[in-house]
């Protein structure tokens, strides 16, 4: 078994960052249905502003609001305006075809990679 690039949503635009929050991100829910992502999976945040890199997990956000709200403790290390990539990998035992998509700064879907 190898860990394989399942999604990407590259150059997100984090649009919040609160640290009142139990972890994780929220992301609209179009976005995750264009890169196969659920609520609740683990993913890889890197931000292109800063290089911070983390670990969180989904929370769905509103369909069509261009959500991309990073959650609790991570909301210290990517702040909101920060461009992203966000990243979720899978485990599989043959070749995977991704799911990549490029947004433009509203967090809207321009095309696939």
């Amino acid at each position: 078994m190898r860990e394989l690039l399942q999604s990407k949503i590259h150059k997100a635009t984090v649009t919040e960052a609160n640290l009142d929050y139990i972890g994780s991100c929220t992301i609209d829910e179009d976005l995750l249905d264009k890169v196969d992502l659920w609520d609740g999976q683990k993913i890889l945040i890197v931000s292109n502003t800063s290089g911070a890199r983390l670990e969180t997990y989904v929370i769905k956000g509103q369909r069509g609001s261009g959500i991309i709200a990073i959650n609790g403790a991570a909301a210290h290390q990517i702040k909101k305006g920060e461009e992203v990539i966000i990243i979720s990998f899978q485990l599989s035992d043959k070749p995977v075809e991704p799911k990549c998509i490029y947004v433009d700064q509203n967090n809207k879907f321009v095309k696939y990679l």
